[in-house]
């Protein structure tokens, strides 16, 4: 993510850049809170991580379509996202209810 918007404009390199990659490093961050936790407390990690990765793909979109971010290099990262998605989406699944 840092690869690409280190090249956004330098008007939108320190607002929307800076949310995207804040974003994406607390992306990282709830998806090991996530992995290191019990199976009971994994759930909010997952589900923060999904919000997160939803917010991403809003905020690449913006910056798409106010020309910060070429289109080739949105649609890789939108593919990649997409995928981290599904891997989220199944993870949730995965994980039994509390009753």
């Amino acid at each position: 993510m840092y690869q690409y918007t280190k090249f956004f404009p330098k008007k939108d390199r320190y607002s929307l850049g800076k949310k995207i990659d804040t974003l994406a490093l607390s992306l990282i961050e709830l998806v090991i809170f996530a992995g290191s936790t019990s199976k009971e407390k994994k759930l909010p990690y997952i589900q923060k991580a999904i919000v997160s990765v939803d917010l991403i793909k809003i905020l690449l979109r913006v910056a798409k379509d106010i020309d910060a971010l070429e289109g080739k290099k949105y649609i890789v990262l939108q593919q990649n996202l997409q995928e981290i998605g599904r891997q989220l989406g199944g993870w949730k699944k995965s994980i039994p209810p509390l009753l």
